[in-house]
């Protein structure tokens, strides 16, 4: 059997886009507007697309970026 994978806590703060969906491997998505931030738990090695949207009503939204896991903020306590 393969190693289990590791569960960390991270976090991402949306700074400059008026909205941001982080969309994870298994599918599911955050959504963050200008100004807020969150932390969640992710897997080590687990890409996590960067979705930027301008327009609410669009079907379609920018991808900005794609980060493992490891490329985000520790989660602060």
């Amino acid at each position: 059997m393969p190693p289990k994978a590791e569960k960390v806590r991270k976090q991402y703060a949306n700074k400059e886009y008026p909205r941001v969906v982080l969309r994870f491997e298994d599918g599911h998505e955050i959504h963050l507007d200008k100004g807020q931030s969150k932390s969640f738990d992710c897997y080590v090695g687990e890409r996590i697309k960067i979705l930027v949207v301008y327009d609410p009503t669009a079907k379609e939204w920018e991808k900005i970026d794609t980060l493992r896991a490891e490329q985000f903020e520790d989660a602060t306590a």
